[in-house]
């Protein structure tokens, strides 16, 4: 598994930029704000008002487009 919930977000997103159509579909549209650049994608999705599992679904979903 290429992501993790502790990749930091900023750099997933360079890494992989197919990952930010994921993030915007569910509902993460700051990917160029300041918490981007520190937060993990766990940090970021929490402060979204997303659950551990959905969490779990969106990493699946990040690594499907990865892969």
């Amino acid at each position: 598994m290429a992501i993790t919930k502790e990749i930091n977000i900023n750099e997933m997103v360079g890494k992989y930029p197919k990952t930010a159509e994921i993030l915007f579909e569910e509902g993460v549209h700051c990917l160029g704000c300041a918490a981007a650049h520190f937060e993990s994608l766990e940090e970021g999705l929490k402060a979204h008002g997303k659950s551990d599992e959905e969490i779990e679904k969106i990493v699946k979903k990040l690594n499907k487009v990865v892969e």
